[in-house]
């Protein structure tokens, strides 16, 4: 089994109606995360809004999470400034958190030099297993093969990527050249699948919010081998993955809906993403309904 699981949701934040950290929705949330196939929870990622969070309210959600469920957490602890990041590294180490997901330093774009500094940093801020993160995507920098490699081999504590790279075949080399124990969780849900052929141990997913136990079932047909299983789990997932993400609605906005019409209110995004656009909760619906939910 790997190291955290197959399946991880990365865990939106709850916010109450004054725009306020709503622990008890967290701790709520969290349970049913768990009690709905995953694994292990990445807290104040992309997902969680990490960027409208300050610092106090990031341990707050650290400590509250830590509380409510016993499964391995993951912090999203780092920024672009190494500094920082090295602070809230060491701050997720003391709420107890089980290891960091580093994401490549966005907008300054830094060059593979930096990168590697960096994240040489942040590993040795704590002793918790660090799981890079390569969005470019979303960061606007590469998290280069050859670089990811030399932190896989030299420094103990890089121990897992999620790759949301969205480049195949530098995941096939990747895999290829990694040494043993290094793992590599598929950070883009359409591709998961695909990324299972070449030796992805798992997702960190966003619709693994209310898809989990389907998520955790194509898993276990892949550690089988049986991909003719896992391809129709997967055509099930379709839906969800099309309605989390559009240039109209993003993914927390896509998932704070959906978890409202699932009985589990986590309250609206903060600007600059903001409440859903209409529409949102009729999608919601039909694709929940599709997968067999009973929805009031």
């Amino acid at each position: 089994m790997a190291r955290f699981g197959s399946v991880i949701t990365a865990m939106v934040t709850p916010f109450g109606d004054d725009g306020s950290l709503d622990k008890g929705a967290a701790a709520d949330l969290a349970r049913w995360l768990v009690d709905h196939g995953n694994d292990a929870l990445v807290l104040a990622g992309t997902t969680g809004e990490s960027a409208v969070l300050t610092d106090p309210e990031r341990i707050e959600l650290f400590r509250t999470v830590r509380a409510a469920v016993d499964v391995p957490l993951i912090a999203g602890s780092t920024t672009n400034d190494t500094a920082h990041s090295i602070d809230m590294t060491r701050a997720a180490a003391d709420a107890g958190m089980d290891a960091v997901l580093a994401v490549v330093p966005y907008y300054n774009k830094p060059p593979q030099s930096g990168l590697e500094a960096h994240f040489r940093a942040v590993a040795a801020a704590s002793d918790l297993p660090v799981m890079l993160y390569d969005v470019p995507g979303r960061t606007g920098r590469k998290l280069a093969t050859e670089t990811t490699l030399r932190l896989a081999r030299e420094v103990p504590t890089v121990v897992a990527l999620k790759d949301a790279g969205g480049d195949p075949a530098e995941t096939a080399k990747l895999l290829a050249e990694a040494p043993d124990g290094f793992e590599v969780y598929s950070g883009d849900e359409p591709l998961s699948l695909a990324f299972a052929a070449y030796g992805v141990v798992g997702v960190v997913g966003v619709s693994s919010h209310w898809t989990g136990r389907r998520q955790r079932e194509m898993w276990d047909h892949v550690a089988k081998g049986d991909f003719t299983a896992a391809r129709e789990v997967n055509k099930s997932l379709l839906a969800s993955f099309e309605y989390m993400n559009s240039d109209t609605c993003v993914f927390s906005q896509a998932v704070k809906v959906a978890m409202a019409e699932l009985g589990v209110p986590v309250g609206e995004c903060r600007l600059p993403l903001g409440p859903a656009p209409a529409g949102t909760r009729d999608r919601a619906r039909a694709v929940l309904a599709d997968l067999g939910y009973e929805l009031a």
